[in-house]
């Protein structure tokens, strides 16, 4: 009975949720082609908005998956990942930012060694889906894309 209840909120979440997702968040989850993740990263790599930053250094840091040589592989990475550290040190209370770093360090290969945050981050993303606010179209990706 509980567990119904609980998949009933979930449900009606993520009806909201996905329904209220401004249109940088819908179109990075629909992503399925290094094209398209190309496009997005085009489109949207000049905005000043953090939130949409992360997203973009997300798939920055993705592009090192399409390089053949190691070390480019290693640098793309190590370069897009240093950026969004930085844009977590100046804006630790940005969802979106720790979302997309829980997701990348649940993501990543452990031997490049991204998992310093994944506990601290699991905690901050707990207690913002306890929250109803204006990022509560977040909470079904965050459920359904991180081991929340």
């Amino acid at each position: 009975m509980i567990k119904s209840g609980i998949l009933g909120v979930l449900f009606f979440i993520s009806i909201i949720g996905f329904n209220n997702a401004p249109d940088f968040v819908i179109e990075y989850h629909e992503l399925a082609t290094k094209e398209a993740e190309s496009s997005y990263i085009k489109k949207y790599k000049n905005s000043k908005e953090v939130s949409i930053q992360a997203y973009v250094v997300s798939l920055q840091m993705k592009q090192a998956k399409y390089k053949t040589m190691p070390w480019s592989k290693l640098k793309v990475f190590n370069t897009n990942k240093n950026k969004l550290e930085e844009l977590i040190l100046k804006n630790p209370n940005n969802v979106h930012l720790r979302y997309i770093r829980l997701v990348i360090q649940e993501n990543t290969p452990g031997i490049l060694g991204y998992t310093s945050s994944i506990k601290k981050d699991k905690q901050f993303l707990k207690e913002v889906l306890q929250k109803k606010d204006s990022v509560s179209y977040l909470h079904t990706y965050i459920i359904n894309n991180t081991s929340l």
